[in-house]
């Protein structure tokens, strides 16, 4: 199969004598690389009373690349016709492959909660959760989240069915429950983080201030979070292309990787729910 020639291709009368699409020379791996260093100093600067010029100027840097990287490979895709088949099928591989990096990566998380859990050492006096932790009840706000989490991935589901029917309209309906349904799973996140009995910031000699507990609590359901919050984004972008007519029955990769990205992003919750707020919370450790 041979992908329609680009425009340098037009220019010299020539046509590609290959399937592969050799992407054009872009600023936006850059500048978001520049972008993420910018937010990620700014983030810990605010953290430490910095202030938060830094922070906004990095979250702005990685919107705008975020911006204009996902109309490139739109326009590369949908107009330029540049995603042929092994194209897909090469972009479908590095696309699970990102998320096997992403499972390994949350794998750290429960490697250091369960290491704390099971084995407490003699600083927090051997007992799990820690003296002076107060959990949550897993049966209230987070099996709350769990619900809207699982089902967003049934209105997700929907959403893609009626793409490869070419129903147009459920395409929109189910991803635009499935993005409400992910805002409220982070304003409920945003809530509970509010109202928590335990900090992660570290105070000497105060209970449930910083300490193993809160650490790898924040920092796993956090990351979630941000995940969700990034894969919202994938499905308004996603919601945008449908509108316009981007999608096809037969061609609509796009869409089908925000959709893996978000039944990953509910499977890591499942594994949170069960492990870190209904184990890790109500079956004591001690030692």
């Amino acid at each position: 199969m041979v992908a329609p020639a680009d425009s340098t291709a037009d220019a010299h009368g020539a046509e590609h004598k290959h399937p592969w699409h050799l992407v054009d020379p872009s600023p936006w791996p850059v500048v978001g690389a520049l972008s993420a260093g910018i937010l990620a100093v700014g983030t810990v600067m605010y953290m430490h009373g910095g202030g938060s010029w830094m922070l906004a100027l990095g979250f702005l840097g990685v919107a705008v690349t975020m911006f204009f990287w996902f109309r490139d490979v739109a326009m590369e895709a949908t107009f330029q016709g540049h995603h042929s088949i092994p194209v897909q099928i090469g972009m479908r591989y590095g696309m699970a492959l990102f998320i096997a990096s992403e499972v390994m990566f949350f794998v750290a998380w429960f490697w250091a909660f369960f290491n704390a859990s099971l084995f407490p050492p003699e600083s927090i006096k051997g007992m799990w959760p820690p003296p002076g932790i107060i959990p949550f009840d897993p049966w209230s706000l987070p099996f709350l989240n769990t619900l809207i989490l699982l089902t967003s991935g049934v209105t997700l589901t929907w959403a893609h069915h009626a793409l490869l029917e070419g129903n147009k309209d459920h395409v929109l309906q189910g991803l635009g429950l499935t993005i409400f349904l992910g805002l409220v799973f982070s304003g409920v996140q945003g809530y509970e983080y509010a109202h928590a009995a335990f900090a992660f910031a570290f105070e000497e000699g105060a209970a449930g201030k910083g300490g193993i507990y809160p650490t790898v609590f924040y920092m796993a359901t956090g990351f979630h979070g941000f995940h969700v919050i990034v894969g919202t984004t994938f499905l308004i972008v996603c919601f945008y292309r449908a509108y316009k007519d981007h999608f096809k029955t037969d061609h609509h990769f796009g869409f089908e990787a925000a959709a893996w990205y978000w039944h990953f992003v509910d499977v890591v919750w499942l594994f949170l729910f069960i492990c870190i707020y209904w184990w890790g919370a109500g079956n004591a450790v001690t030692h």
